[in-house]
């Protein structure tokens, strides 16, 4: 990976008036970094605010933390791909450890919401990931291959390359518990390997991402592990502080 990405998840936090607050001490503090690139994902009210305020910076992009698989109709309380993008976003999580755990998405609905982002012209930002007991039973990599090949079985390899993959451990999830960097290399490993025989050589250039209690403590650490391309933070990127912090590490 030549470009790192730090993907900033504020899950159901930041109205819009925070937000506006937050992009503007974050903006005052952060100048262009050539060599990555900042994903904000808000609140769906807060998307047109951090919209505007990264409008001038290429290397700032939106995105949306969920849409539903239909492209319009009587879906109530759903944003579709279409409505997204009008938005200004450019990508949208799918497949999120709280989507599948607390809302009850499948497999088959996470592929459905896959090929609706990239119908609609939003990069997905894929996210797969074990319980703990499935991790005590040995069955990661089956479970994370699982979910891979639910959500990009049948997409065509030039979109699977423009594709991003987190792995976050649902029982790493907000409990201030990480993978350490040799458990998130031996995932990667596996994911890249399953992205390749999904894509073949273009499965290469997918960026595999690690989710779950990153913060600056240990933000470095992860990011220096093989096959770490970036990483996606939930609670610690509320702060501006502790993002910018975050954001910086090398």
């Amino acid at each position: 990976m030549t470009n790192r990405i730090f993907a900033a998840n504020w899950k159901m936090n930041q109205a819009p008036a925070d937000a506006a607050a937050f992009m503007r001490t974050f903006l005052d503090q952060y100048a262009r970094h050539n060599d990555r690139r900042v994903l904000f994902f808000p609140s769906a009210v807060s998307v047109h605010v951090v919209e505007q305020a990264v409008k001038d910076r290429s290397d700032l992009e939106v995105g949306v933390q969920n849409i539903h698989w239909e492209d319009k109709g009587a879906f109530t309380g759903e944003t579709s791909g279409p409505l997204a993008r009008a938005a200004g976003a450019k990508h949208v999580l799918v497949g999120h450890s709280e989507r599948r755990h607390v809302f009850g998405e499948t497999d088959e609905e996470t592929g459905k919401k896959v090929a609706a982002a990239f119908r609609s012209g939003l990069t997905p930002l894929i996210c797969v990931g074990e319980t703990l007991e499935q991790r005590e039973a040995g069955k990661t990599i089956a479970v994370v291959k699982r979910q891979l090949k639910a959500a990009l079985e049948g997409v065509e390899a030039h979109d699977v390359a423009t594709a991003i993959v987190a792995y976050e451990p649902v029982w790493a999830i907000g409990t201030g518990k990480n993978a350490t960097p040799e458990d998130a290399s031996a995932v990667h490993v596996e994911v890249r390997a399953k992205l390749r025989k999904l894509a073949g050589e273009r499965g290469a250039a997918v960026p595999i991402l690690y989710g779950g209690s990153v913060n600056r403590s240990n933000v470095d650490a992860l990011l220096k592990a093989d096959g770490v391309d970036g990483v996606l933070v939930g609670g610690a990127s509320l702060d501006a502080e502790q993002w910018l912090a975050i954001i910086r590490s090398t």
